[in-house]
């Protein structure tokens, strides 16, 4: 990329993008390298970059995150309205043909269409494509010469293994898992819970299994990054007597910090947020967010939300756990864990539709 002028990188980690992004992360200077909290970010702080210096940037993303990047993509960077140039580098989940979770393979079948729609021009590339180099060249100099965004669709298994060093672990903290096995057991059995994408559902779901336990009372928000504490806010909303239970992560809980404004507006009593925080993007990676940074209690705390809590040990949880669902809400607990989870961990095998049908039976319920 450097030959090519192109010296500035941003974006949301991808697990199709995994070795790129680390590598990136391992050999490019902080201020040349930001993870941002959503696509529409790095999209428009790739622009301002543009702005200043007059190279074009790179952005990278999981073609999920697509839907962030539309606006700044069509009112900044159109060639209708600023005609600003950067590289746009998409990891292509729920291509067709290949085996990949649901919440990707409607996405998956648009994408490119998506990008036809926007008036993006596009290569594909992938681990057998021959000229790869030659397409990332014809890309950059399309992008520079037209001024306009010019994305590079990237296959899976496209990136050859890049071992990054190994994070540094505070072995005294609790994995993830751990921490929502004492979550699950201090909750009340009538708790309508709703957990954030990636791992935690993973986790939650298996745990469930493990106990024999019925997913009723589970929405497992398998995609929408980032919006989990909205859809937990709806119900809330809609549901005052029963208390309800947002499990969410930090990657997600940054994407889309403004919800914690409308919590704090609409104040209800029976919302109750729980944030688990491992400070990186452990699904996609291991890369950092941004929360290692954020005094995230004050922040809440300026949302209007009511009391607020940290632990960092398994003896603290079980009591800021009874502490927090059983005064008025909405509460907030952010609990400090450690990287890492099983090498077995699965996925949910219930069907959407029937997990759906069953968790709305149960928030029916009195």
């Amino acid at each position: 990329m450097a030959n090519l002028d192109v010296e500035f990188f941003t974006g949301v980690p991808d697990s199709l993008l995994k070795q790129f992004c680390l590598c990136i992360d391992d050999n490019v200077p902080e201020n040349r390298h930001v993870i941002t909290a959503n696509e529409g970010n790095a999209i428009a702080l790739a622009a301002g970059y543009y702005l200043a210096i007059g190279k074009p940037p790179l952005v990278y993303m999981q073609n999920s995150g697509l839907g962030n990047a539309v606006n700044p993509l069509l009112s900044l960077c159109d060639p209708d309205v600023y005609s600003i140039p950067m590289l746009l580098l998409i990891g292509w989940r729920g291509e067709s043909g290949v085996k990949d979770e649901p919440q990707h393979v409607k996405q998956g079948k648009v994408q490119l269409d998506f990008l036809q729609v926007m008036d993006i021009p596009y290569e594909i590339i992938s681990k057998d494509d021959s000229e790869v180099e030659k397409k990332i060249t014809v890309s950059v100099g399309t992008l520079k010469k037209e001024n306009r965004p010019f994305a590079i669709v990237v296959k899976k298994g496209t990136f050859d293994s890049y071992k990054s060093p190994s994070l540094t672990i505070n072995d005294r903290l609790m994995f993830r898992e751990e921490s929502l096995e004492i979550i699950l057991n201090n909750l009340p059995s009538s708790s309508i819970i709703v957990s954030t994408t990636g791992k935690t559902s993973r986790e939650i779901f298996e745990i469930r299994e493990k106990r024999g336990q019925s997913h009723r009372q589970d929405f497992l928000s398998v995609g929408s990054m980032g919006h989990c504490s909205s859809i937990a806010l709806g119900i809330a909303v809609a549901k005052p007597d029963r208390k309800v239970v947002c499990i969410d992560g930090d990657g997600a809980f940054i994407m889309h910090m403004g919800n914690l404004s409308t919590v704090g507006k609409l104040n209800p009593k029976n919302f109750y947020h729980i944030l688990m925080n491992n400070q990186v993007h452990e699904s996609v990676g291991g890369q950092a967010t941004s929360a290692r940074f954020i005094d995230i209690p004050d922040l809440v705390k300026a949302n209007g939300y009511n009391d607020v809590f940290y632990t960092d040990n398994e003896q603290e949880l079980t009591l800021q756990i009874n502490e927090l669902i059983n005064r008025a809400g909405p509460n907030f607990l952010e609990v400090l864990v450690k990287p890492g989870s099983r090498n077995d961990l699965g996925r949910p095998t219930v069907n959407l539709a029937d997990n759906k049908s069953s968790f709305m039976d149960f928030v029916q319920e009195k």
